[in-house]
């Protein structure tokens, strides 16, 4: 993993967040403005795939197999680059909240296309499987910013010395 804790690895992962982000923005028109990793309501996941045409399941789908599935690895490969690059001999604990959402973000991606190809109804997996995302992801993001301020703060000490 320490190659995650260069700085081009943590600069690529951090553009390929951003694009792959407007990415999105682009697509919620045509899935039909909904995006199911938003809600960890299981009910609410299964009217927002129930109010949806065939076009627009397909659509979503193949956001989720194909954007959603970049997604998480850009964000994890740049949070987790940061705790890496930042937090030393600690960088590979700090790293963790960053693996794991990465684990549970594709999990529940899983979940998502299983049944919005009406394969599987694993949607009640959502319930936990969202805030769990999001709660690591909040977690990740706090210590990626804790580890910017260790970085600038090393920068500033090399400067001044």
């Amino acid at each position: 993993m320490s190659f995650l804790a260069r700085t081009s690895s943590i600069w690529i992962s951090f553009v390929l967040m951003l694009v792959i982000g407007v990415g999105f923005g682009l697509c919620r028109p045509v899935v039909g403005g909904a995006f199911l990793d938003m809600t960890s309501d299981p009910e609410m996941a299964r009217t927002i795939i129930a109010t949806m045409n065939d076009a627009q399941r397909t659509a979503h789908a193949w956001v989720t197999v194909l954007l959603d599935t970049a997604y998480p690895l850009a964000y994890g490969g740049f949070l987790g680059g940061l705790a890496l690059r930042f937090f030393g001999s600690f960088g590979k604990y700090a790293a963790l909240p960053a693996v794991g959402v990465v684990v549970v973000d594709l999990t529940e991606n899983m979940v998502q296309v299983l049944a919005l190809a009406n394969w599987v109804d694993a949607l009640d997996a959502k319930a936990w499987l969202t805030p769990l995302k999001f709660g690591l992801f909040f977690l990740a993001a706090g210590i990626a910013a804790l580890a910017l301020v260790i970085g600038v703060i090393n920068l500033f000490r090399k400067r001044g010395a």
